[in-house]
Parts: structure tokens; sequence; C-alpha cells
């Protein structure tokens, strides 16, 4: 049996070079590998390539990264006015941003992982989006094609995974996370329970373990963020 599973989030992050580039998994907090980036900060990688939903908010996990000025470029859909440190940073030119559309995120994410050279669509025609991209006529309407988006490394959230690495996601958590753990040549997860092998049904395995490399196990606590500015709404 490999056991997949490390004492913690330092050893985890430990191979994280200067320059990879790191798909973190979550949309706003649900499904965020907080702790994981927590020890990529500590660990002092640099110029660092981020692909997320989001850039994260206050001064904690991916926040936290652009305050530090770790994050050369992200890659995401929706940098939400709470992002002040990404926002500072991106007006200062010390980060790049390139934005995409979430479905064609997901998708391109997705193609990587499938083995895809890339795919049509629609979204961003007309746009800037599309601005130096291929572009096809396909039944009368016009397409514009994507590049598969890869890393090499993943970070991902599970409520529940076993010592193989087959995880399980609670609600909201199974937003980008199952995706990314297919698209990176290294997939480490962070685990609210971690469970002896055959804890898991094969019903409840959403990401099944030939696709992560380690598991950390971290219980869960209160979450670490600030809250919310008014009508901002929950963090």
């Amino acid at each position: 049996m490999i056991d997949k599973t490390l004492v913690g989030c330092a050893e985890a992050v430990k191979s994280v070079f200067d320059g990879a580039t790191i798909m973190l998994g979550g949309f706003g907090d649900a499904g965020m590998p907080g702790q994981l980036i927590e020890a990529l900060r500590r660990h002092g990688a640099t110029n660092l390539v981020i692909v997320s939903n989001g850039a994260g908010s206050g001064d904690y996990a991916l926040g936290g990264l652009f305050q530090d000025g770790r994050v050369r470029k992200l890659v995401a859909s929706f940098p939400a006015p709470r992002a002040a440190a990404f926002r500072d940073r991106y007006l200062k030119g010390e980060t790049e941003l390139e934005l995409v559309p979430q479905g064609t995120l997901v998708e391109r994410i997705r193609a990587a992982g499938a083995g895809l050279g890339g795919f049509y669509t629609p979204t961003g025609v007309g746009t800037e989006l599309a601005a130096g991209k291929e572009t096809r006529v396909i039944n009368g309407r016009e397409y514009v094609f994507e590049l598969p988006l890869h890393a090499d490394f993943a970070f991902i959230k599970a409520h529940r995974a076993d010592r193989l690495g087959n995880l399980s996601y609670r609600m909201t958590m199974r937003n980008f996370n199952p995706v990314m753990a297919t698209a990176a040549k290294m997939v480490i997860a962070e685990t609210d329970e971690l469970l002896e092998v055959g804890g898991l049904s094969p019903e409840e395995i959403q990401t099944p373990g030939v696709f992560v490399d380690h598991v950390v196990h971290i219980e869960r606590h209160p979450r670490l963020f600030e809250p919310a500015a008014a009508g901002e709404g929950a963090p």
C-alpha cells in the first residue's frame, strides 16, 4: 500500500520552487486550502504564477501571498473588490493579471487534465479577452480558441480522505478542487478528516487517489478570514 499522507503542511510544500505555477482550489472561502497556502508563505517561494478563481482577501492565505509580494501573475475569473493586497500590487504594476471567464477557466483546466490541445468557445468573442487568439466560424457562429491550462502544483481542499489519496468533498468545497486535481504535475490535498483505507465507499470518492500525490490532515477550525466590510456580504 502506498501511504500518501505527510506529517504537516511544511513537508508538503517543500518542493515548490521559485517561478512555479500553482493552482489553488476554492470558491471564496469554500474549499480553499488555507493551511497549505500559509505553509507556502512560510516556505518563501516567490515569482509565482497563481491560478485561482479569485484573488483572496485580508492577509490570510492567498491574500497574504499578494501582501508578501510573492505572486508575479494571477490567472483568475473574479478578483473581487475585497482583494485589497492584489489590487495594490496590480495597480503598482507588480503583479500581472490574466482575466479568464469562469467557465473558460474551468474548461481550460479540464482540457489540460484530459490531455486535449484546446477547445473553441463563443465566450469572449469580440472582446479584449479574444485579442490575439485564433477564431473560427462554426455553423455560422464565431468561436475563439482557448489553450489548456497546466500547473506544476495544485493545492486542493477535501473534507475526507484516505491514506491512498482518495478524496471526498463537502458541499461547495466541490468547486475547482476536483478539476484542478487532474491538471498539475504534483497534487497536494489538505483534508479535514483522514480515514484508513476502505473508510470511503466507492460512491463517496470524487477524486480518485491516482490523481493525488500527497495528503495532509488538518482538523477543521474557526475561519481565520477578516470579516466582510459593510455592504460586501459574508466572507
